[in-house]
């Protein structure tokens, strides 16, 4: 490089390297290679079940029977009916309360940190679901969560939110 020539900045090969794989353009094409799974197709992983579900009232007992198996491929036979108890009624109060028309909702199933079993049961609806006093036939859902699990909450996501309650730990046969 001559000497009275400017000195042109120096790239720097981190922010360079992410722009090229993050860019507005090529964002699409590098999450469609690294992603091509279609949005309702079963993740199973060795601690990790996940599933989505369309908005319709059969996806209940869809989900219940999705953990009933991944609950016996894990060995996990303590606390089964709580589980499924409370994955059914996760399930029905995201397609009552949180789910819009023509949406879904996602159930994951996870183990961690030494057995602890936790149900997550995403939609994309507002609001936050609380516990309520029963009002006739409906109202009872989290009341039931609240009372079977070990711990519950509501997360943050966007949009929408996730429902979770923890098991644990719990046994496993061998």
């Amino acid at each position: 490089m001559p000497s009275n020539s400017p000195h042109l900045p120096v790239p720097d090969p981190v922010r360079t390297r992410t722009r090229n794989l993050y860019g507005l353009a090529q964002c699409s094409t590098l999450v469609t290679l690294r992603n091509p799974r279609p949005v309702n197709e079963t993740k199973q992983l060795l601690l990790l079940r996940e599933r989505f579900y369309r908005r319709d009232r059969r996806s209940v007992s869809a989900a219940r029977e999705f953990a009933r198996r991944a609950l016996a491929d894990w060995g996990m036979d303590a606390r089964v009916d709580d589980v499924l108890l409370c994955v059914s009624e996760l399930a029905t109060n995201a397609l009552v309360h949180g789910v819009p028309p023509g949406r879904g909702y996602r159930l994951r199933l996870w183990r961690y940190g030494g057995g602890v079993l936790r149900i997550e049961v995403h939609d994309s609806g507002d609001g936050l679901p609380r516990v309520r006093e029963p009002d006739g036939e409906s109202g009872r859902g989290l009341l039931l969560v609240a009372a079977l699990a070990d711990t519950w909450g509501v997360g943050e996501r966007e949009p929408g939110k996730n429902v979770w309650c923890e098991f644990g730990p719990v046994d496993v046969t061998s």
